[in-house]
């Protein structure tokens, strides 16, 4: 589900993604700090592995790399802030280079290259809602721009992802 948000202290405009997972916050929050199961799902569909690091704590990062389908090596990077085993993951996140550091999208000159995000999990009669906010930081006017006329395709970006971690947490 989507909603858009906005936060009256700042006046910026939040995406909001909800997923239900049929699978314990325990194992949720596992899934989303452990490299090797990181590895099983995040990402979209039909992109390889190749690699990561992941210091969880604040201040660590989660640095990672993909490979598209044709070959085309994505990387990323998520610098934590707040960790709340097993509620509440606050981190900047961006395109990365293999190096660690952050750079432009591959796909955009005007997409913001640090993104806030919050994701909160919330366990219900053995289901999960993860609850995902998140807005650009340090962004220019086109960036900010960008960010907002990309809703529908995060939308779908995300809902499938969560969708691979739910199958992921799903399997035998």
């Amino acid at each position: 589900m989507l909603t858009e948000t906005e936060d009256p202290m700042t006046e910026r405009k939040e995406f909001v993604i909800t997923h239900e997972i049929d699978a314990p916050r325990d194992l949720v929050w596992k899934a989303l700090t452990e490299p090797d199961r990181l590895a099983e799902w995040w990402g979209p569909k039909g992109f390889k592995w190749i690699g990561c690091t992941l210091e969880l704590k604040p201040g660590g990062a989660f640095h990672y790399g993909m490979a598209s389908p044709g070959g085309l090596e994505i990387w990323g990077k998520w610098t934590y802030g707040e960790i709340v085993p097993p509620k509440k993951l606050v981190f900047i996140n961006g395109f990365a280079d293999a190096a660690g550091n952050l750079v432009r999208a591959h796909f955009s000159e005007t997409w913001p290259i640090e993104i806030h995000n919050t994701w909160t999990l919330e366990e219900h009669g053995g289901k999960t809602t993860l609850t995902m906010r998140s807005y650009p930081v340090n962004a220019t006017e086109a960036e900010l721009a960008n960010f907002e006329g990309a809703r529908e395709h995060l939308e779908r970006g995300f809902a499938g992802t969560f969708d691979q971690l739910a199958a992921y947490l799903a399997r035998p």
